[in-house]
């Protein structure tokens, strides 16, 4: 399936994350704060590594001036654009304050004006204005200005304290739980619908939304999709980028994904709310600035130096010199930020609310202008550095690459060590008296020039005033007139001989994988054509004739990604790879060299038959109707896309380059496809039963591996002109893709909020017809209700197996529809199967009666039941190995009554299920159903209503005897400070988590707005004491929780049991709280009036994409709420709000009496001792094969003052059970 790619951030190790953690969290903490709470939808990539947060300390020396090289950088630094002159440009646009440039070409449906300009110091510039958006009322912009300052008045006591609040974690995390990460989407059906599988599959379904208008995030069709996603662990980059070579045959397998979530998205507010994560986009202000240099310029002596950077320039400068001053402001005005660092670019972004953009921006411009870089910050900064890299090294994406590094020739930058860690940046330094701080300025003052800088803002403002703001302020960033580093001499960095070998790896995972590689030339000069992304489209289908299509018919393979994911990586001025990763079964594992040669048949068949014009057309008709009707995508990622384009494309293509194909040129494809011979491939073969057998380890993650030759009889055959496979062969023409674009009428009232137009025993509908959007595109969504399955473990396992052996089916005659741009999901729900559907309308109906036909019809033969179940152990092992799913996993176990856990699940597919079991509850299932749908877009409500019918009609249910809740019912916890302490499952991880909860109740909406405004409040203190100045961890947050509507708030620590003990950090996070307390009894009614309005803001902020109205909706429908207007009145509540409310409100779950709960899965290391008493290996990769929870004893710190929980169903059997309780009054 057609992935794009995104150019968004970079990690220390030169991949693209798609997950950034400040912007991330701070698009998460939107959706929150836009009205949702999070409790139980789960993690982020650490399963995708983003950049980290920075802490910020106060300086007092900063950087000396870099010198201009003779140019005037004064303020009125703008160059002619496009060689204009500039009068003659002044004289154009006189009459035309908001003229953009023709020569850049943009969709017919994007609104926004675009104008490039150029510095005098270098640095170019694309300013994009919102005002259209605005619906052409310039004039309103004006009285907004005046508005603004006024109000700029009024906060003009608080500015002054602006440089000293404590900086938003951009770590994913913050906020946001492991229940979140998963989510993307409000898949949930419970408030904590932290259902790995529905949390996998919503987050991956807001990329999604994000990829189609600006991104596919994890498309994880189903969970296994979203942990490679999240994991990385086959090149897989999913964003906007279109141009993106990357082509996925899905996983199917894995339901929950959850290995996937590894480092949770953060939401900015805190708030973790299963159901939650559709809405990610408001409708700020926002900016990015591409640096053209990265990784590759680090020295030799100082590996991880350009990454260690990004961090510190956040840390003050000589005009706002208190460290965490930027971070403190935006988050004051709701904002975010993050940066992140790729191979040859590094890039920086935020966005904040539109009245404090300037002010903002000439904050920010600091970090390029005079940053401080203290010495004094340098060491703590250090640790948040290592801190990430600990995070990083128990993944399997992350370790591969670093192998794959490793085989560059000597001296190339390929092979150097991207993430830096303590003992590069601070032990080995001091050990060879290198000192860092100074070598830290000169890379700053060599490359941090102007003229190697891209920068993109958009906001509502005229191009005229956005121009004068960026000349004012981006002029002063020195130019130091040296050329820009250059590595394109160094080509070739894989010619040879370790390259061309079969490499067996030992994984952290289980899970059996064979990835195939090539190393190529450079493609980005032929963007035009994009020959990768031709060749990944057929490599990576998944219709008759495909590679996978052959693979799963002979149980060998579950998924397949082929192409290259345009990260830095992956594609950068020395190469570009090409990758083709299979995911396979215990089957497949054993007969790989045949998958490898299926492969090397399908490239031979295409080299023989050579490029296609009919397939390059049919592609390239699929991304213009994609880019001619694209929604639009929240600002700050879509300035981050635009500061990288301008780094690769020319002016008229910063908009198109990565999501065009322009040109056929058969030659250059044929160029690239004939490169792709067995003999010029590297192997890498991933399988725990490599264990023992490898005898060779990585430096820098310290990946068990061993290299060999290619067997003989398989290395002669692939030089020899073996014969083609017959089973392979190109697809067939797609019936799939639109060609009706009209927007229907309306047949029914317009209405603000989606209404129930059926309603019967059998189910309900609810629809809305779209009419702000305005595109030819429709969102379709069903939640079938059983009580069916969560009667057992087994059955929630049946459930698993049923969906994922569904979406096996559904993988070859569905593909050609989500290659054109009809999208699918199938999520394993808690409570019920939830079906998502989206893209253009005109053909939408034949993907979901597809999907129908196939559900109404489920078999399976022994075979794919065999094949299912045993991806599933894995799956399910894979999630319970990481300690923040493990953490969350044992939390929702104690407070949800009725809740089967991971460790249930798992123990009750390894006891054994047969095929006639799941048909047995697949029959029961189907015969006894609720239905309930909602219907937006550009669909009629006659249209709408055959959607329930044909559900109805094919399925031929009976209703449910009883009105079913969808959600669990919660215990509640007794007084006190209770503990559950349990070793973590994986031997080689060093990795801890500790939670702290303390939970609230069933509360009104007043109160859970309320408790959303606290943790907004303890955002920034929390990152400060826990992380900056305590340095326990890279991963700091407090979350806002709402689990099966009952409601609480937590904070959590990610540390490595090689720095602390977990008891420790619980009494760091105890020592905050109270720390905190005595803040907001200290804090101003201005501070707190300023915050509240911010919250304000946040949820009057408009929706960027139909996307997310319909995530909004669907989370009211999947929870059975159907307060559509929530925004409205949470809103009201804040405005009523007072500093006491919030101080009382704190102080009450604080006191006597509280109900405190303490989860800690305690890692691997020296200061956690293992109970023989000795530390466990630093390297291993072993996991603990029978999975069952160890409850550690408590030590002295805590004895006295928390109860022990060893025994988790002994302990809630004796607990009272809180009322089912929603949230809607």
């Amino acid at each position: 399936m057609l992935r794009r790619v995104t150019v968004a951030a970079v990690c220390a190790t030169g991949r693209k994350l798609w997950f950034e953690a400040g912007r991330e969290s701070a698009a998460l903490w939107r959706i929150r704060a836009r009205g949702r709470c999070e409790d139980s939808a789960a993690a982020r990539p650490f399963p995708t590594l983003t950049m980290p947060g920075r802490n910020k300390a106060k300086s007092t020396c900063s950087c000396p001036d870099l010198q201009s090289n003779g140019q005037d950088l004064g303020e009125s630094g703008r160059v002619a654009r496009l060689g204009a002159d500039e009068s003659e440009e002044e004289g154009r646009r006189g009459s035309v304050s908001n003229a953009g440039d023709p020569e850049i070409v943009k969709s017919p449906s994007d609104p926004k004006q675009y104008r490039y300009i150029k510095l005098r110091n270098g640095l170019q510039a694309l300013l994009i204005s919102d005002l259209s958006n605005m619906e052409g009322k310039t004039g309103d912009a004006t009285d907004d200005e005046e508005d603004d300052e006024e109000e700029e008045e009024e906060d003009d006591d608080d500015d002054d304290d602006e440089d000293s609040g404590a900086e938003i974690e951009d770590d994913d995390e913050e906020g946001f739980d492991d229940e979140d990460e998963f989510d993307d989407e409000d898949e949930h059906d419970d408030e904590d619908l932290d259902t790995e599988d529905n949390e996998l599959e919503e987050l991956e379904e807001r990329a999604e939304a994000r990829k189609k208008t600006t991104e596919k995030q994890q498309s994880q069709s189903l969970f296994l999709l979203w942990s490679k996603l999240t994991d990385r662990l086959w090149f897989k980059s999913s964003y906007t980028k279109m141009s993106s070579t990357l082509v996925e045959a899905r996983n199917l397998y894995g339901v929950v994904g959850a290995e996937s979530r590894s480092a949770p998205v953060q939401h900015l507010g805190g708030w973790q709310e299963e159901e939650q994560q559709g809405e990610t986009d408001t409708v700020l202000s926002a900016a990015a600035l591409c640096v053209g240099v990265g990784s590759f310029a680090d020295p030799d002596d100082l590996p991880g130096l350009a990454h260690f950077l990004e961090h510190m320039v956040f840390m003050g400068s000589l005009k706002y010199p208190d460290e965490n001053g930027f971070d403190a402001f935006l988050k004051k005005h709701g904002g975010s930020d993050n940066a992140s660092t790729d191979c040859e670019r590094t890039v920086f972004q935020f966005d904040v609310q539109r009245k404090y953009f300037k002010e903002a921006l000439d904050r920010w411009a600091q970090f390029f202008i005079h940053p401080l870089m203290i010495r004094d910050a340098i060491d703590r900064e250090v640790e948040a550095v290592d801190s990430e890299y600990q995070l990083a090294r128990p993944s399997d994406a992350n370790r591969k690459e670093m192998l794959f590094g490793s085989l560059a020739r000597p001296g190339h930058p390929m092979g150097k060590f991207f993430w830096g860690n303590a003992e590069t940046l601070k032990h080995e330094p001091k050990r060879n008296n290198i000192d860092t701080h100074a070598r830290l300025r000169e890379f700053w003052m060599r490359y941090y020039s102007a003229h190697y800088m891209t920068l993109v803002v958009q906001s509502k403002e005229t191009l005229d005033t956005l121009e004068k703001w960026v000349t004012e302020i981006f002029s002063q960033i020195p130019n130091n007139g040296l050329p820009k580093p250059n590595f394109g001499h160094l080509t070739d960095p894989f010619d040879t001989p370790a390259f061309n070998k079969l490499y067996r790896v030992v994984p952290i995972r289980k899970i059996h994988a064979l990835t195939i590689t090539w190393a190529l030339p450079p493609q980005q000069q032929h963007y035009r054509v994009k020959p990768l992304h031709y060749i990944s489209w057929l490599v990576g289908h998944e219709g008759k004739g495909s590679i996978l299509s052959y693979l799963r018919k002979k149980c060998w393979a579950l998924a397949l990604f082929g192409g290259n994911g345009e990260t830095g990586f992956e594609q950068n001025s020395t190469y570009s790879v090409f990758s083709i990763s299979i995911t396979l079964t215990d089957e497949g594992y054993e007969h790989f060299y045949e998958v490898a040669h299926t492969v090397f048949q399908y490239l031979k068949m295409l080299q023989k038959l050579g490029p296609e014009k009919r397939i390059f057309e049919e592609i390239q008709k699929i991304e213009d109707n994609e880019f001619h009707y694209q929604e639009q995508t929240d600002p700050v990622e879509y300035v981050e896309n635009m500061c990288e384009n301008m780094q690769l494309y020319p002016l008229q293509d910063f908009l198109t380059g990565d999501q065009l194909l322009f040109e056929y040129k058969p030659e250059v494809i044929a160029e690239a496809l004939n490169q792709l011979l067995p003999q010029k491939a590297n192997l890498v073969l991933l399988s725990g039963a490599n264990e023992g057998k490898c005898d060779l380890k990585e430096k820098w993650f310290g990946t068990q591996y061993s290299m060999e030759d290619v067997e003989n009889s398989w290395a002669d055959l692939w030089k020899s002109n073996f014969e083609l496979n017959p089973d392979l062969h190109l697809p067939a023409e797609n019936k799939y893709i639109a060609t009706d674009f009209m927007l229907k009428a309306f047949d029914c009232p317009e209405t603000e909020y989606p209404v129930k137009i059926v309603n019967t025993l059998q189910g309900c509908l609810w629809y809305k017809k779209d009419n702000k959007f305005k595109i030819p595109k429709a969102y379709i969504r069903f939640h079938l209700i059983s009580p069916l399955i969560q009667k057992s473990a087994a059955n929630v396992v049946l459930f698993d197996i049923f969906v994922n052996i569904l979406t096996h089916n559904l993988a070859e005659p569905a593909y050609e529809a989500d290659v054109a741009q009809l999208e699918y999901k199938l999520v394993a729900g808690e409570h019920g199967l939830i079906i998502r559907v989206k893209g253009f309308n005109h053909k939408l109906p034949l993907l979901f009666q597809l999907i129908i036909d196939y559900l109404a019809e489920f078999s399976s033969t022994p075979a794919v039941f065999t094949m299912i179940t045993e991806q599933l152990k894995k799956t399910y092992f894979n999630i319970l190995i990481k300690p923040e799913t493990l953490a969350k996993d044992v939390r929702l176990l104690i407070l949800e009554y009725a809740r089967w856990s991971m460790i249930d699940k798992y123990r009750a597919l390894m006891d054994g299920l047969s095929l006639e079991s799941l048909l047995s509850f697949v029959k029961e299932f189907k015969s006894q159903l609720f239905v309930e749908g909602l219907v937006q877009g550009n669909v009629t409500s006659t249209e709408s209503v055959d959607f329930l019918k044909y559900v109805v009609d094919k399925l031929n249910f009976m209703p449910l005897e009883q009105e079913m809740p969808v959600q669990f019912q919660v215990v509640e916890l007794p007084s006190g400070h209770h503990l559950c302490k349990v070793r973590a499952l994986n031997k080689g991880d060093a990795n801890s988590e500790v939670t702290v909860y303390y939970q609230s109740g069933t509360r009104s909406l007043k109160e859970y707005t309320l408790m959303e405004l606290l943790v907004m409040h303890m955002e920034e203190p929390c990152f400060d004491f826990l992380r900056t100045k305590q340095t326990l961890g890279y991963h700091v947050y407090p979350t806002c929780r709402n689990t099966s509507g009952i409601l609480g708030f937590s904070v959590t620590v990610g540390t490595q049991a090689t720095k602390y003990n977990s008891e420790v950090v619980d009494k760091k996070i105890e020592e905050f709280l109270s720390n905190f307390e005595e803040k907001i009894e200290n804090l101003t009614e201005d501070a707190f009036n300023t915050q509240v309005t911010a919250l304000i803001k946040l949820k009057e902020c408009e929706d960027t994409h139909l996307g997310e109205e319909v995530d909004r909706n669907w989370n009211e429908v999947v929870t059975q709420q159907y307060l559509f207007d929530r925004l409205a009145h949470e809103i009201e509540a804040l405005k009523s709000f007072s500093k006491s409310d919030l101080v009382n409100w704190f102080k009450a779950h604080r006191g006597p009496g509280s109900k405190m709960l303490s989860v800690h899965v305690v890692g691997f290391g020296k200061y956690e001792l293992e109970e023989d008493g000795s530390p466990s290996g630093e390297d291993s990769n072993s996991s603990c094969e029978v999975m069952q929870l160890t409850y550690l004893p408590t030590s002295p710190l805590l004895v006295e003052s928390t109860i022990p929980i060893t025994d988790i169903r002994a302990f809630t059997s004796t607990l009272n059970l809180l009322p089912y309780h929603k949230i809607v009054k």
